[in-house]
């Protein structure tokens, strides 16, 4: 499937210049979402996970359905502050910015292979401190998965050592 077909390019949003990638027009189409969904699925089968990890929000967005289909969980990363029990925490770097991201501190156990997803791999500071996170819990990250890659940003080198699989490059 094309699924390129299915993003929306939305000039000068957030800012001038920029050529954001919307995919809520792939969420909205029940098939593109469930054939994008699916092709996470089998890479994770691949990779024999434990369980998903996905920053906020469009992190949940992929990997809350590749879990369900996988029959295992989902932990999610937030940002300070919105975790109500015992936390780690990192900094990391925004495409526009800076900000803190937390984790459970039970939500990976020791030795447990994860897939982290995102919709995006852009710079690759969420990802990159989504993985610090992950490794200070024991988890072995096994690999990463996007729906869009924007290859101009050089997100990939931030993840070096690492398995990406992503559906779409820009």
């Amino acid at each position: 499937m094309d699924f390129k077909q299915y993003v929306t390019i939305v000039h000068d949003w957030p800012k001038p210049g920029i050529k954001f990638k919307d995919i809520t027009t792939l969420m909205d189409n029940g098939e593109a979402y469930k054939a994008a969904t699916d092709e996470i699925v089998k890479y994770a089968q691949e990779k024999q996970i434990d369980v998903v990890v996905g920053p906020e929000a469009r992190g949940f967005i992929v990997g809350c359905p590749v879990a369900y289909s996988l029959g295992i969980g989902f932990a999610p990363v937030r940002k300070e502050g919105k975790l109500p029990r015992e936390v780690i925490k990192v900094d990391y770097g925004l495409e526009y910015g800076k900000d803190v991201l937390t984790i459970h501190k039970d939500a990976i156990k020791p030795g447990q292979r994860v897939l982290i997803t995102d919709d995006l791999l852009a710079t690759g500071g969420t990802i990159e401190a989504t993985i610090k996170l992950v490794e200070q819990l024991g988890g072995i990250v096994v690999g990463t998965a996007f729906l869009i890659e924007l290859t101009y940003l050089d997100g990939r080198d931030k993840l070096e050592g690492y398995d990406v699989f992503t559906l779409m490059e820009y």
